[in-house]
C-alpha cells in the first residue's frame, strides 16, 4: 500500500477532502486530519529505522494496544505518542483491510455525527 491507495480508501467516506496537515498530505473531514503521512523532520527524529511511507491515525488510546499486536508489525507507536489517541502505520506492510478498518476507526473520532449517521446508512448498519 502507498498513500495513493490511502486517498483512493479514505476517499470513499463521506466528505472526505485531500490536504495537508503539518506541511504533508493528509485526509480531513470537515476540516479536521484524520490521517496524514509522516514527514522527512517526523523520520528523522523518531524513525530513521523505519522504511517506507508511514502514515499516523487516530484510535481508541483504549483499544491502542490491541489494534498493534494483532497487526503483524504493520501498526506501531513510538515514544511521542504513548499515552494518546494516535498510532502509526507502515504503509508497505499493511494490507488493504486493515488499511480500511483503521482509516474508518480514525475518520469516526474525528467526523461529526452527521456524517457517522450517512456513513452507517452507506454500511448498511
Amino acid at each position: 500500500m502507498d498513500f495513493d491507495d490511502v486517498i483512493r480508501i479514505g476517499t470513499e467516506l463521506p466528505d472526505v477532502e485531500v490536504l495537508t496537515s503539518y506541511g504533508t498530505p493528509a485526509l480531513k473531514v470537515r476540516g479536521k486530519a484524520f490521517c496524514r503521512l509522516w514527514g522527512d523532520d517526523e523520520r528523522e527524529r523518531k524513525g530513521p529505522d523505519v522504511d517506507g511511507e508511514v502514515l499516523v491515525v487516530f484510535v481508541d488510546a483504549a483499544e491502542k494496544r490491541a489494534w498493534i499486536q494483532t497487526s503483524d508489525g504493520a501498526l506501531f507507536d513510538q515514544a511521542h505518542h504513548h499515552g494518546h489517541g494516535a498510532m502509526l502505520v507502515k504503509l508497505d506492510e499493511v494490507d488493504e483491510d486493515l488499511l480500511l478498518d483503521v482509516l474508518e476507526q480514525s475518520y469516526r473520532l474525528k467526523a461529526p455525527r452527521t456524517l457517522l449517521r450517512r456513513l452507517d446508512e452507506l454500511a448498511g448498519r
